[in-house]
């Protein structure tokens, strides 16, 4: 049976639509997921990016792309009142309810829906109560363990090559985004496409982009 690392953050449509689709995408496939947050924020300043809700145009195609992906794909989705907003409380109470770095689908599930379903507020704080307070909380959410561990698994994922979410690791092998389902499920499925030369070939080119510095 694969293990899988899901790398995610509440902030990320194409992650929660990920979640969500993810049973069908592997179906009839022998698989674990350790879902593992991570503040996608850290992840984008790692790599000099900025987020797609940082470039207008960008922000107005990703807005309806996940939203038609939604209706495509039958996955409820609604944008929340405000985005982006600020996800840190959202990542730090579903780290609260484990007793580790990774959650479980459930509080995944509960989060992601919370944030993704009902076109409210993400960040309003008599939400947020409710939210914990619907949570099997082992650790405290405000508390500098839950804070380092969130930071751990940050930093855990930029060594691994993540830059981005939704982000799916398994034998040493990054796959990013929603549509990195399909591509997921193929590895699993054990396509020959991998085990052709395709994977380690594929970036292994010259590039003529040069650095700022030079």
């Amino acid at each position: 049976m694969k293990q899988i690392v899901f790398h995610l953050d509440f902030i990320s449509p194409y992650a929660y639509l990920a979640f969500e689709h993810l049973p069908r995408a592997l179906e009839g496939l022998s698989y674990g997921v350790a879902y593992r947050p991570v503040l996608l924020g850290a992840l984008l300043k790692q790599h000099g990016q900025l987020g797609p809700a940082e470039i207008p145009a960008k922000r107005a195609w990703t807005y309806r792309h996940v939203l038609w992906l939604g209706q495509a794909h039958d996955i409820a989705i609604e944008m929340p009142a405000t985005h982006p907003y600020n996800p840190l409380p959202h990542l730090r109470v579903a780290l609260a309810a484990s007793s580790d770095g990774d959650i479980s689908r459930h509080v995944a599930e509960t989060v992601f829906r919370q944030v993704w379903q009902g076109g409210a507020e993400a960040g309003d704080a008599t939400r947020l109560a409710d939210l914990a307070s619907g949570l099997p909380l082992r650790r405290d959410a405000a508390g500098d363990e839950v804070k380092a561990q969130l930071k751990a698994n940050t930093e855990a994922a930029i060594a691994a090559g993540v830059f981005g979410v939704p982000a799916f690791e398994v034998d040493g092998r990054m796959f990013w985004g929603f549509d990195g389902l399909a591509m997921l499920g193929a590895y699993l499925r054990n396509d020959r496409w991998f085990a052709e030369s395709h994977w380690d070939a594929a970036p292994a080119r010259p590039s003529l982009l040069r650095s700022s510095k030079s």
